[in-house]
């Protein structure tokens, strides 16, 4: 199985976006156990579901880059060994996730990383991806300001810290042809929240991810790849998708 997983926050609050920093610590030993092989997000992208020696391949992201990811998250990441892609709000930084100044019901408001920090963690290995300016529905948005909060949040970070961000993630997991269609002009890989692994010939404009927050459980990996974790998934991802109509309605 080839998947990508998605964390947010590492704190205490409890949220939606939050896994607790002895969770985390879990997870962190199960992914440097060798039971999977962890792998960039670029190289990801290729090859087939296993690697050479036969073990499932996952790549790991973080969304927002929450100052919590310097500070908790990285340094654990750092010492395993285990590289990671974070996805920076480019308008935000230093700021907080309190995006267009509204909060969000049961998000707690959280500081993010500055610039300097980003320039530290991108030092150390860490992959920077970009994730907008303000972080907004994007199929809400008219074409210019799709093409502004894109091409825009990558031009932000080659400006700022020198780097060329070549992956980039949906806020909100939001995508619309016309969105994909941008991205894919400006990134070789997009990211979305559709909750299941990476399929053969998935387009890398909207590869799906896993996101971890339903993995808090002690053996929530166990299994990992096995026709009964893939149906797990699968159950998963048709009750969001049933939750997600049913709030639209």
């Amino acid at each position: 199985m080839r998947a990508i997983l998605t964390y947010h926050s590492i704190d205490t609050t409890g949220s939606p976006i939050s896994i607790a920093p002895e969770t985390f610590a879990r997870h962190v030993a199960w992914l440097s156990s060798g039971t999977v092989q962890v792998e960039s997000l670029t190289t990801l992208r290729t090859g087939g579901e296993v690697a050479a020696d036969g073990r499932h391949r996952v790549a790991i992201t973080f969304d927002d880059a929450f100052e919590n990811f310097a500070t908790v998250a990285w340094p654990r990441l750092r010492d395993a060994g285990l590289p990671a892609t974070l996805f920076v709000v480019t308008g935000h930084v230093g700021r907080t996730n309190v995006w267009g100044d509204r909060p969000s019901p049961g998000i707690p408001a959280l500081p993010l990383m500055t610039w300097d920090a980003l320039a530290a963690a991108a030092a150390e290995g860490t992959t920077l991806g970009a994730h907008t300016r303000t972080h907004p529905h994007l199929p809400d948005l008219d074409a210019s300001r799709v093409e502004d909060e894109l091409a825009g949040s990558r031009d932000d970070l080659a400006r700022h810290l020198g780097c060329q961000a070549t992956t980039f993630a949906y806020p909100y997991g939001d995508v619309s042809p016309a969105v994909t269609a941008a991205a894919a002009r400006h990134f070789e890989a997009s990211c979305t929240t559709d909750y299941r692994a990476v399929a053969a010939g998935d387009a890398a404009a909207a590869l799906p991810r896993l996101d971890m927050g339903y993995f808090q459980h002690p053996d929530a990996f166990a299994g990992w790849g096995t026709p009964a974790f893939v149906r797990r998934i699968a159950m998963r991802r048709a009750l969001r998708r049933v939750r997600g109509w049913w709030s639209r309605r």
